[in-house]
């Protein structure tokens, strides 16, 4: 049998491979005026922000991890199945451009870039007002004007590569996110596993769809075992998707139970893995102060094919020892515990990790509190400085995306 190129079942197994976004000009289009349209809260400087991710992307080649680059699988898809035009048509229908002379003159401009691996960075990118000519159509919508400066919003969260698609078995959920800022990047995954000379025609399982109605996001969607999935009930993530993905996952897949947690519509808690990842076969990162009645709910499938809802009322350790069948769970909790450290360096990405491995994990090396007590339950660091793309709100897990990790 052919190997299946996505194999991801569990969040700790040996990772063989990746997707990264290597920050582009897109955060050259932040404007302090309208952060909070695209989903951010500062600026950072692009040329450090690409010096700290490319450290990522070595880091991750030095420990055998093969990485890929979603700029060029999608470029690699398009071109794979000369589908230039069509991307390009798809693209242009969610940028929300209303003029007919305008979306020509886009069209237009891009299908001019010889390279589509060029045309997909534009894409990425956005358009400002003044880099496009004025378009004298007739319409109303031509001559209004406004003070935005875009013509095409930027897509500055891209090299958070969590969110848009998330893998698990053999497949992947291709999502609906929770803000149009967002949801438009969701595109390129569809290309990708629509078009993609290894990862598209059928090769990869699909258990979502970006045109489902509700919205769930890969941040929210963590696989603890070949058995178990997590899911967050989050400000980006759908109780109602989470039955929808339990229901194909039960039917198609090994997964025996989903638990749904309940972490409330927080900023500062967007998904579930910025304040909960899992670090060894039986070690969590865990923000302490969602700890305090959390809520979880036990999926599981019934033998008629209908899914068994059940909420859990025990200690969240406790829960985690049934659902992975380990005798101890070990909770290990941001800035130790301490709640002005867990504040500050939960904020920064404490708790958001990226397992390489049992027991090795890339981090901030910011967060110092946090990763002394990660040190003193022996873990291995692998420490990346994080002073410009901590900027966007996400840690090493939320910008990766693995596609194989050696099973457990």
């Amino acid at each position: 049998m052919t190997e299946r190129p996505i194999r991801v079942f569990s969040e700790i197994g040996k990772l063989k491979k990746v997707v990264l976004h290597r920050p582009g000009k897109e955060l050259e289009n932040l404007v302090p005026d309208f952060l909070p349209r695209l989903l951010f809260d500062d600026i950072p400087f692009l040329e450090d922000a690409q010096k700290e991710h490319d450290a990522f992307a070595d880091a991750l080649r030095e420990n055998g991890v093969e990485v890929l680059y979603l700029e060029r699988l999608v470029a690699d898809a398009i071109d794979a199945a000369d589908v230039k035009e069509q991307f390009v048509d798809e693209w242009l229908a969610e940028t929300g451009v209303q003029s007919d002379a305008m979306l020509k003159a886009l069209k237009d401009h891009l299908l001019a870039i010889p390279d589509t691996f060029d045309m997909v960075l534009k894409t990425m990118e956005g358009f400002r007002k003044t880099e496009m000519p004025d378009v004298s159509g007739t319409s109303l919508s031509d001559k209004y004007e406004t003070d935005y400066p875009f013509i095409v919003d930027p897509m500055p969260n891209l090299y958070f590569t969590r969110d848009p698609f998330a893998t698990m078995a053999h497949g992947v959920t291709l999502n609906h996110m929770y803000s149009e800022t967002r949801n438009r990047e969701t595109l390129y995954g569809k290309y990708i596993f629509d078009h993609h000379p290894e990862y598209g025609n059928g090769a990869v399982d699909r258990f979502y769809n970006r045109e489902e109605a509700t919205r769930i996001e890969g941040g929210d969607e963590l696989v603890l075992s070949k058995d178990v999935l997590a899911v967050g009930i989050s400000q980006r993530t759908d109780a109602r998707s989470i039955e929808k993905l339990a229901n194909r996952l039960f039917k198609e897949t090994g997964f025996k139970r989903i638990l749904a947690f309940l972490i409330g519509e927080n900023r500062k808690f967007m998904h579930l893995d910025t304040v909960f990842t899992m670090v060894d076969y039986d070690k969590f990162t865990i923000h302490p102060e969602i700890e305090g009645g959390l809520k979880v709910w036990d999926l599981t499938p019934n033998e008629d094919g209908t899914v068994n809802i059940v909420e859990r009322e025990d200690q969240l350790d406790v829960i985690l020892q049934d659902a992975l069948g380990v005798e101890k769970v070990h909770l290990i909790r941001c800035g130790g515990g301490d709640p002005v450290a867990a504040a500050r360096e939960q904020w920064n990405d404490g708790s958001n990790t990226l397992t390489i491995a049992p027991g090795v994990v890339v981090v901030y090396d910011r967060n110092t509190v946090t990763n002394k007590v990660l040190e003193e339950y022996g873990l291995k660091l692998i420490k990346l400085r994080g002073s410009e793309l901590v900027r966007g709100r996400g840690g090493p897990r939320c910008m990766s995306m693995p596609l194989y990790r050696e099973d457990i």
